[in-house]
C-alpha cells in the first residue's frame, strides 16, 4: 500500500509541477527565451484564489479569476518585457525576466504582507477512501481533475484547432508560419494567456493544499519548472509533461527512502542531473 500511495502522491505533484512547466515550455518554444517571471504568475494566482475565495465565499470564483487575471497579466508580461527584446540577445530577457521575478516578490510583500495569506475557511476539506487504507482530500483529487482537463484541453486545442496548429508552425519556423499568413503576434498572445493561466490554476491549487499564500511561494518552484523543461527537452511539450510526473514521483519515493539525506528539492536535482549525465538532450527532445 505504500507503494501505491507513493505514487498517488507523487502524480499529484506532477500535475501541479506539469501546469507551471507548461507556460515556460511554451514560452521557449516560442521565442527561446526562459521566462522566469513566470513564477511570479504562480504566485500571484495563489494570491487571487485566497482573496477572491475569503471575499466571495466561492471556490470556483477564485479559481476562474485567478486563472483570468493572471492570463491577462501573462499577457501584458510579453507586451512590456519580451517584445522589446526580442531582436536583443536572450540573455538580455532572462536577465530582464529575472528582475521582474524579484521585483514582484518585494510587491507580493507590499502589497499583502510579508507574512502570507491563508483561507478563513479553507474549501474541499473533506476526505474520500479511494482503496482500503488510502484516502485522499477533496483538495487533491480537484488538483488530478483540474490538470488532466486543462492539459488534455489544451492537447485538443493544438490538434484540432486552427490557432493550434497555427502555434505548431509558428514553433518550428516563425518566419515560414508568417509567410503562410499566420498572425505570429496573435500565437505569441494567446499562448502567454493560456501557459499563464495554467501557473495561475496551479498557484490556487498549492495555496489550497498548503492553506497559505506568501511572497517567495513560486522561488522553488520556478527553479523545479526550469529544471523540468531541461530534462524533457527545451520546447518540447510532452517531455516536460513526462519530466513532472517523472519527478514528482521521485521526490516522493526519494523523501521516504533517502529523506534522511538529501531533502525533497535537493532529491529533485539530483535525479535531474543523473539523468542529464545518460542523456543531455532532455527526456524527448525534438531533432
Amino acid at each position: 500500500m505504500l507503494l501505491i500511495d507513493l505514487c498517488i502522491q507523487g502524480l499529484i505533484q506532477g500535475a501541479i509541477y506539469a501546469l507551471i512547466a507548461l507556460g515556460l515550455t511554451l514560452v521557449y518554444g516560442l521565442l527561446r527565451i526562459l521566462h522566469v517571471a513566470h513564477a511570479a504568475l504562480f504566485t500571484l494566482g495563489g494570491y487571487v484564489g485566497v482573496v477572491v475565495t475569503n471575499g466571495s465565499g466561492s471556490f470556483l470564483l477564485a479559481l476562474l479569476t485567478a486563472m483570468l487575471i493572471v492570463g491577462c497579466v501573462g499577457m501584458a508580461s510579453y507586451r512590456v518585457i519580451y517584445k522589446p527584446l526580442l531582436m536583443r540577445p536572450p540573455l538580455i530577457a532572462l536577465i530582464a525576466s529575472i528582475g521582474v521575478f524579484i521585483a514582484s516578490e518585494e510587491l507580493f510583500r507590499l502589497v499583502f504582507g510579508a507574512y502570507g495569506l491563508s483561507y478563513t475557511n479553507p474549501p474541499l476539506k473533506g476526505q474520500v477512501e479511494i482503496l482500503p487504507g488510502i484516502s485522499l482530500s477533496h483538495a487533491r483529487i480537484l488538483v488530478v481533475v483540474l490538470a488532466v482537463g486543462l492539459l488534455s484541453g489544451m492537447g485538443w486545442l493544438a490538434v484540432h484547432t486552427r490557432i493550434g496548429i497555427a502555434a505548431r508552425a509558428t514553433v518550428v519556423d516563425p518566419a515560414m508560419a508568417a509567410s503562410s499568413g499566420v498572425n505570429v503576434e496573435t500565437i505569441r498572445y494567446a499562448s502567454f494567456f493560456i501557459g499563464s493561466a495554467f501557473a495561475g490554476a496551479a498557484g490556487v491549487m498549492v495555496s489550497l493544499l498548503n492553506n497559505l499564500v506568501e511572497p517567495t511561494m513560486g522561488a522553488v518552484p520556478s527553479y523545479k519548472a526550469l529544471a523540468i523543461i531541461v530534462l524533457g527537452g527545451l520546447g518540447s511539450v510532452r517531455g516536460a509533461l513526462v519530466a513532472s510526473l517523472a519527478l514528482g514521483v521521485i521526490e516522493a519515493f526519494g523523501t521516504i527512502y533517502v529523506g534522511h539525506i538529501l531533502d525533497r528539492d535537493s532529491i529533485a536535482f539530483a535525479f535531474l542531473i543523473m539523468i542529464l549525465m545518460v542523456r543531455p538532450q532532455g527526456l524527448l527532445a525534438r531533432g
